[in-house]
């Protein structure tokens, strides 16, 4: 990764291994981001959407999901948040994490595991970002789907955890909703959902461009947003 400080570790979780890496920022960190990603193949494809907030000072932990990129296995919703939780245990018992206040930053999909995880976790976390967010697994799948699709969607497609749900569960911890209304992935609307579902302290922050793109067409701002939570 050019110009960036990282370690890559390997985690286990049953038969698999997990590949995650940490990367640093020049001078000592302002608190620690755990970042999950969106449906993408790993998290290289990820680096341009946390490179400013390790510019910025964070550390930022990324781990690549069963069955994604160089992790084994196959992900299912049950094992991946189960791999959160081996990720999160992992990383808040690090000497370089300890002292320092957790941030949770979901992406896209990855909304569903940040918020799964803040909920199980709350008193330990500083903050939960959740950034171009869905309401649940099922309402991803409406998304790319016809309505007259919807109702054998909403039938069939079922999952054991849902944001939309999780995060009215979740006490004291700051949370910063990310949305755009020209999102062509994840709909405004359900994002709007997220945070309206969400007990205070809350912020929605609302950016004009297309999917998980914030950070690129307008970190000054948001880095802003984000310093707020700490």
């Amino acid at each position: 990764i050019e110009n960036l400080k990282y370690e890559n570790v390997t985690l286990f979780v049953e038969k698999d291994t997990l590949q995650t890496i940490f990367i640093k920022p020049a001078k000592k960190a302002k608190a620690t981001i755990l970042y999950f990603h969106g449906n993408s193949g790993n998290y290289s494809e990820n680096i341009e959407l946390v490179k400013p907030l390790v510019e910025d000072g964070f550390q930022v932990f990324m781990a690549e999901y069963r069955g994604y990129g160089k992790s084994s296995g196959k992900p299912t919703h049950l094992n991946i948040a189960s791999d959160a939780q081996v990720i999160f245990d992992y990383l808040i018992n690090r000497r370089d994490v300890e002292n320092t206040k957790i941030i949770i930053y979901g992406s896209s999909i990855g909304c569903q595991v940040a918020t799964n995880l803040t909920m199980k976790n709350q008193t330990k976390i500083k903050a939960l970002i959740l950034d171009s967010g869905f309401a649940s697994f099922t309402d991803i799948a409406l998304a790319s789907r016809p309505i007259e699709q919807h109702s054998t969607i909403k039938y069939y497609v079922t999952s054991p955890y849902a944001a939309k749900d999780d995060i009215s569960k979740i006490e004291n911890v700051n949370k910063l909703i990310i949305q755009s209304p020209k999102d062509e992935v994840a709909p405004f609307e359900k994002g709007k959902l997220l945070f309206d579902n969400a007990k205070e302290p809350k912020t929605f922050y609302e950016y004009q461009g297309n999917h998980i793109k914030a950070m690129k067409i307008d970190s000054v701002k948001l880095l802003v947003e984000i310093n707020k939570l700490l």
